[in-house]
């Protein structure tokens, strides 16, 4: 048989780095190790991946910043305990600029996070929020975004979920990107509050439904307001 010439793109070390970024992970997620567990050593990880010892420390350098491993001086590297915002804070960096992404992003997030949050919400949490609306009835201008910011990230940790609770601040950091692009004199605080109360009713009766339509009339509202401004 004739040989035939073959064009094979060496790998960069940024290549190998991100492939060895894959197999560590995929030692969580195969089930192999477990959040918390002690990650093999370099010498180690060289041997099991067949790469020199600056593509490992750059794959692990990668994963400390993203803060999925941690590293002990002494002991070694360890995955950890819990997923932080670092990942999702990233993941939203780069979407910085496609403001209506975010958005509809936010969107989603919340109309499943409210029903949930229907389910289980607390008195507690709810005198919380009906005390949010209330400062939001004080205010002197029409700039709720504070409270509002406070009111959703309430709702969002009522739904208990602890994966959901790493991307609730740093979704609503560049959420109120979003809001900064929209006038005051075209966020009609009145309005605001109708929609709030309208939530905190339909959370109050713990209704999932009601408090879905409910949230979804007010997401709705601010999109459409941002989405206006972001065209001009």
């Amino acid at each position: 048989m004739d040989n035939k010439s073959v064009d094979i793109k060496s790998l960069s070390r940024k290549t190998l780095s991100n492939q060895v970024i894959d197999e560590i992970i995929s030692l969580l997620t195969t089930g192999q190790l477990k959040p918390g567990d002690r990650i093999p050593s370099e010498l180690e990880l060289m041997e099991i991946c067949n790469v020199s010892r600056p593509v490992i420390r750059e794959a692990m350098t990668s994963l400390e910043v993203l803060g999925i491993v941690n590293r002990k001086t002494r002991n070694g590297t360890f995955f950890s305990d819990k997923i932080g915002s670092k990942p999702f804070s990233m993941m939203l960096a780069l979407s910085a600029t496609n403001l209506s992404s975010i958005i509809d992003t936010r969107v989603a997030l919340e109309l499943g996070l409210i029903t949930l949050a229907a389910e289980k919400i607390t008195d507690e949490d709810l005198e919380k929020l009906r005390n949010l609306i209330e400062e939001m009835k004080a205010l002197p201008t029409e700039d709720s975004s504070e409270i509002d910011k406070e009111f959703h990230k309430v709702i969002a940790l009522s739904a208990k979920i602890p994966l959901f609770e790493a991307i609730i601040d740093p979704l609503q950091s560049f959420h109120h990107k979003v809001l900064e692009q929209i006038p005051l004199e075209d966020r009609n605080l009145e309005q605001t509050i109708e929609y709030h109360v309208d939530i905190y009713n339909a959370l109050k009766k713990r209704d999932p439904i009601e408090a879905y339509a409910s949230m979804y009339r007010h997401l709705d509202f601010v999109r459409q307001k941002a989405l206006k401004n972001l065209k001009k």
